[in-house]
């Protein structure tokens, strides 16, 4: 890894356990002077000092052994804050001045900010520094400091440092709604209603993204996908006016998700209206196909292939999530809609949070999935058509352990192996499941490149999510950062 990440270290200072934002790897390979820089949101605990239990205090740069900080301190709290800053002492230097001390043994003069303000911005130096507010109430803000500490006893430091169980990655929006524009198509004489996530053809991905005000993808990879892998959606170029891609009726699809061989992934199959025909709107894959073969109308198989899942079909739709308040616990369960509103053309779908193949922060929704377990367990819809596409999915690597965070495993959150801008991207994913063959030595993986790096190691171990040998396969197109 070459950047900072942003994460949180369960720092055990005289049995009292704290939670504060820190930078991966920023101490443990300690040297004499390092750069540290990073903006990151806290909620505050009970501040830990002795006499202190009935106040807030949210530390923005821990205390460590014979080192220290200097930089400058940007923030903005819910409500007005002091700024604390601690300088470690001996007990005979404290000659009455006020202290901050968790066992009564290590003890650091305070000095207290007060503004009475909300935020702003100071320079410090220091061998520690917090937000405080006397109020017992929990507040929240956001710090960004630049800056430098100086280690004058690196090997306190390595000493000193939690083992890596009580490491967490703390990140900031770690899932977030994704309210995407839903379409009207037809089943059978029935409607449906789906949203458009991927096209294999930029340029009506381009198109679609222009008329629906959201951002499709472009996944040249699903061109690739063999047919068997594919559904079928009737595209209308001429006839009667209307809703649909092309300004006609809307489409016609060939399959809905009660039907066993469902695909989320369809063929576009254009149909046109030859010249002296009469109009209609064709509600059916097979009024279509009857069509065609009388000569009213033309189909032409294209090579466009896009992800269009179905939200609403007329036997059912995606299960809605109960719990609307999204928490790092239950974001992968019990539902991944949110909202399914066919009043506004909108469904709103949970986002979640993970690392790009080159370490951007991305954003994806799942869909559906397969097998019916795992499938059940999300409340998403099983499909176990998806298994076709397993050849050609791309992997989204999961961590069964290491550094605790909001992955479905309660561990870090997961790395996909392509992205869109990739030749390979698609929005199939294959979970594939990281194991560390010791925890001890687990870092923040944040790319594919850090992945390759600690497997040709031999630090981690690969393997497919599998149930009943059949590999995990699920619908999850990477979205836009709304």
């Amino acid at each position: 890894m070459n950047r900072f990440v942003l994460f949180a270290i369960i720092a055990i200072i005289a049995g009292v356990i704290l939670t504060v934002p820190l930078l991966s790897d920023q101490l443990a390979n300690a040297r004499t002077i390092k750069k540290i820089q990073f903006t990151q949101t806290v909620t505050s605990t009970q501040d830990p000092g002795q006499g202190h239990g009935n106040e807030q205090m949210a530390i923005i740069l821990p205390p460590s052994s014979g080192s220290i900080y200097h930089g400058s301190l940007t923030y903005s709290a819910s409500e007005p804050v002091q700024v604390i800053i601690l300088h470690k002492i001996n007990k005979d230097e404290s000659k009455g001045q006020p202290t901050w001390t968790v066992d009564g043994n290590t003890l650091y003069a305070q000095t207290s900010i007060d503004s009475g303000s909300n935020g702003g911005t100071l320079d410090f130096s220091g061998s520690a520094l917090s937000l405080h507010s006397m109020d017992s109430s929990q507040f929240t803000a956001t710090a960004s400091f630049d800056g430098w500490i100086r280690e004058t006893n690196p090997e306190a430091i390595q000493k000193t440092l939690p083992t890596i169980e009580n490491y967490t990655i703390k990140l900031v929006n770690t899932t977030i709604p994704v309210r995407i524009p839903m379409h009207k198509g037809l089943f059978d004489g029935l409607s449906v209603y789906y949203i458009i996530t991927d096209s294999s053809n930029n340029v009506e991905a381009n198109q679609i993204s222009d008329k629906q005000n959201w951002k499709v993808q472009a996944s040249p990879g699903l061109a690739h996908l063999a047919p068997v892998s594919l559904g079928k959606v009737y595209v209308f170029t001429n006839g009667i006016e209307g809703n649909g891609a092309r300004g006609f009726q809307d489409e016609v699809f060939s399959s809905v998700p009660s039907d066993r061989d469902y695909l989320p992934l369809s063929k576009e199959v254009q149909v046109t209206w030859n010249i002296g025909r009469s109009t209609a709107i064709l509600n059916s894959t097979q009024q279509i196909l009857d069509a065609n073969m009388t000569g009213r109308v033309r189909l032409t198989t294209t090579d466009t292939v896009m992800n269009t899942p179905q939200i609403v079909w007329p036997s059912g739709k995606m299960n809605i999530r109960s719990d609307k308040v999204l928490s790092d616990q239950n974001s992968y369960s019990t539902g991944q809609a949110l909202d399914i509103n066919t009043g506004n053309m909108t469904v709103t779908f949970v986002g979640h949070r993970g690392w790009g193949s080159n370490g951007q922060t991305i954003y994806y929704i799942v869909a559906s999935g397969t097998p019916e377990g795992p499938a059940d367990m999300m409340g998403i819809q099983y499909t176990p058509s998806l298994m076709t596409t397993a050849s050609s999915a791309r992997d989204l690597y999961h961590f069964t352990n290491g550094f605790k965070g909001t992955g479905p495993f309660g561990y870090q959150e997961g790395i996909t192996s392509s992205q869109p801008g990739d030749s390979a991207y698609i929005p199939i994913c294959k979970v594939s499941l990281i194991t560390w063959n010791d925890p001890q030595n687990a870092k923040i993986l944040e790319n594919i490149a850090d992945i390759d790096s600690e497997k040709s190691t031999g630090n981690i171990k690969i393997e497919d999510a599998s149930v009943l040998n059949k590999n995990y396969i699920i619908d999850c197109p990477i979205v836009d950062n709304p």
